[in-house]
Protein backbone atom coordinates (compact mmCIF):
# COMPACT_ATOMS: atom_id res chain seq x y z
CA UNK A 1 0.00 0.00 0.00
CA UNK A 2 1.31 3.44 -0.93
CA UNK A 3 1.44 6.09 1.75
CA UNK A 4 1.35 9.77 0.96
CA UNK A 5 2.59 12.64 3.05
CA UNK A 6 -0.30 14.63 4.51
CA UNK A 7 -0.28 18.38 4.07
CA UNK A 8 -0.67 20.77 7.01
CA UNK A 9 -4.46 20.99 6.76
CA UNK A 10 -4.86 17.20 6.45
CA UNK A 11 -2.62 16.66 9.49
CA UNK A 12 -4.73 19.03 11.57
CA UNK A 13 -7.93 17.35 10.42
CA UNK A 14 -6.55 13.91 11.33
CA UNK A 15 -5.36 15.18 14.71
CA UNK A 16 -8.79 16.68 15.46
CA UNK A 17 -10.51 13.45 14.37
CA UNK A 18 -8.29 11.28 16.51
CA UNK A 19 -8.70 13.71 19.44
CA UNK A 20 -12.50 13.47 19.26
CA UNK A 21 -12.89 17.13 18.34
CA UNK A 22 -15.03 16.41 15.27
CA UNK A 23 -18.73 15.79 15.79
CA UNK A 24 -21.38 14.19 13.61
CA UNK A 25 -24.13 16.36 12.20
CA UNK A 26 -27.71 15.15 11.79
CA UNK A 27 -29.10 14.80 8.28
CA UNK A 28 -31.61 17.55 9.04
CA UNK A 29 -28.88 19.93 10.18
CA UNK A 30 -26.81 19.02 7.14
CA UNK A 31 -29.77 19.89 4.88
CA UNK A 32 -30.26 23.24 6.68
CA UNK A 33 -26.57 24.08 6.36
CA UNK A 34 -26.56 23.07 2.69
CA UNK A 35 -29.55 25.33 1.95
CA UNK A 36 -27.93 28.20 3.86
CA UNK A 37 -24.67 27.94 1.91
CA UNK A 38 -26.52 27.55 -1.38
CA UNK A 39 -28.29 30.85 -0.62
CA UNK A 40 -24.94 32.45 0.16
CA UNK A 41 -23.61 31.23 -3.19
CA UNK A 42 -26.68 32.51 -5.05
CA UNK A 43 -26.45 35.95 -3.47
CA UNK A 44 -22.75 36.11 -4.30
CA UNK A 45 -23.40 35.22 -7.93
CA UNK A 46 -26.31 37.64 -8.24
CA UNK A 47 -24.52 40.73 -6.96
CA UNK A 48 -24.74 43.71 -9.25
CA UNK A 49 -21.78 45.76 -10.37
CA UNK A 50 -21.94 49.39 -11.44
CA UNK A 51 -20.38 50.15 -14.82
CA UNK A 52 -19.83 53.27 -16.90
CA UNK A 53 -20.55 53.21 -20.62
CA UNK A 54 -20.31 55.88 -23.28
CA UNK A 55 -23.36 56.42 -25.48
CA UNK A 56 -24.27 59.13 -27.87
CA UNK A 57 -26.86 61.52 -26.43
CA UNK A 58 -29.21 60.51 -29.22
CA UNK A 59 -28.97 56.80 -28.33
CA UNK A 60 -29.42 57.53 -24.64
CA UNK A 61 -32.56 59.55 -25.34
CA UNK A 62 -33.95 56.69 -27.45
CA UNK A 63 -33.23 54.20 -24.66
CA UNK A 64 -34.88 56.47 -22.11
CA UNK A 65 -37.94 56.87 -24.37
CA UNK A 66 -38.27 53.11 -24.80
CA UNK A 67 -37.94 52.66 -21.04
CA UNK A 68 -40.77 55.13 -20.46
CA UNK A 69 -42.92 53.23 -22.98
CA UNK A 70 -42.27 50.00 -21.05
CA UNK A 71 -42.73 51.68 -17.67
CA UNK A 72 -39.29 50.80 -16.31
CA UNK A 73 -36.22 52.83 -15.38
CA UNK A 74 -33.79 53.11 -18.28
CA UNK A 75 -31.02 51.45 -16.25
CA UNK A 76 -33.28 48.42 -15.80
CA UNK A 77 -33.97 48.31 -19.53
CA UNK A 78 -30.26 48.47 -20.37
CA UNK A 79 -29.48 45.80 -17.78
CA UNK A 80 -32.20 43.54 -19.17
CA UNK A 81 -30.95 43.89 -22.75
CA UNK A 82 -27.36 43.16 -21.70
CA UNK A 83 -28.50 40.19 -19.62
CA UNK A 84 -30.38 38.67 -22.56
CA UNK A 85 -27.38 39.22 -24.83
CA UNK A 86 -24.97 37.72 -22.29
CA UNK A 87 -27.15 34.62 -22.10
CA UNK A 88 -27.40 34.10 -25.86
CA UNK A 89 -30.79 35.75 -26.34
CA UNK A 90 -29.70 38.20 -29.02
CA UNK A 91 -26.84 37.99 -31.46
CA UNK A 92 -24.49 40.84 -32.24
Amino acid sequence: MKYFELDKEEKKLLKDYEGGKLVSVSKEQLKKDKRKYQEYAKSTLNKTKNINIRLSEKDLQKVKSKAVEKGVPYQTLVSSVLHRYANGGNSF
